[in-house]
């Protein structure tokens, strides 16, 4: 393979009834949606259904590498009522197992998935089981998009 190792992350979109997530490819350049999950009810029980989510990817593919979560914060910046249960959420996921666990900024990215998916369906009912899912691979594609460098022309690239 062209790429020198796994760099594979999860995407974290946290919601009071749906969680959804995303991963990214092995060469840590896409995310895709993969999947929604039922909430089951408190940030603890939260934090364990991720922990378990992480567990088995491991075992699957063992090349997970962190763990991005998207935190919410409204448009002028200021925390909304499901921050505090967010940062919560990293810290006990945080603790429970040995990846980095990043918060990224998540303004916009449930709007922004249910207008992309609304695009090929029109039955909000449809929409909304994939909404979750694709706002992690929202939220991860902008962590990605960050951690590559940018490439900065040379004299051979100008001539």
């Amino acid at each position: 393979m062209w790429y020198s190792r796994r760099v594979r992350a999860l995407g974290v979109d946290y919601g009071e009834r749906r969680i959804g997530l995303a991963l990214s490819d092995a060469t840590g350049l896409l995310a895709s949606p993969w999947k929604t999950v039922e909430n089951a009810g408190s940030v603890n029980r939260a934090a364990q259904q991720l922990a378990d989510e992480v567990t088995r990817l491991r075992a699957e593919d063992g090349g997970l590498t962190a763990i991005v979560i998207g935190l919410p914060r409204r448009l002028n910046g200021e925390p909304t009522t499901l921050t505090g249960q967010v940062r919560q959420l990293a810290t006990l996921v945080g603790a429970s197992i040995d990846i980095p666990v990043v918060l990224q900024d998540e303004r916009l990215t449930s709007s922004e998935a249910d207008e992309l998916l609304a695009r090929r369906e029109r039955d909000w009912r449809r929409r909304k089981r994939e909404v979750d899912a694709l706002a992690a691979a929202l939220i991860l594609q902008d962590y990605l998009d960050g951690q590559r460098p940018i490439p900065t022309p040379t004299d051979d690239d100008l001539a």
